[in-house]
């Protein structure tokens, strides 16, 4: 088992950029029931990232500790 969960976030409200404060996430597009396919994405030494799915720019903000800004954006349990 993992040591660590990953964080799923949203863009229900249509957003063109969310900040994160994980650089390995799942975006899931908006909350189901009309998500995505649940995308894994690693920024790796980057900053930023695109979902392939939803266009959702991601930004990383080391500030916000694995949440997102807005946080609303964070995909509640059940929706993960």
């Amino acid at each position: 088992m993992s040591d660590h969960a990953i964080p799923h976030f949203h863009n229900q409200p249509g957003l063109a950029k969310i900040r994160v404060g994980a650089k390995e996430f799942m975006c899931i597009g908006a909350l189901p029931p009309c998500d995505h396919p649940h995308v894994y994405i690693d920024m790796g030494a980057d900053d930023e990232a695109i979902c392939p799915y939803c266009s959702t720019l991601f930004v990383y903000d080391a500030s916000l500790h694995g949440h997102a800004d807005p946080a609303e954006c964070e995909a509640p349990a059940q929706a993960a």
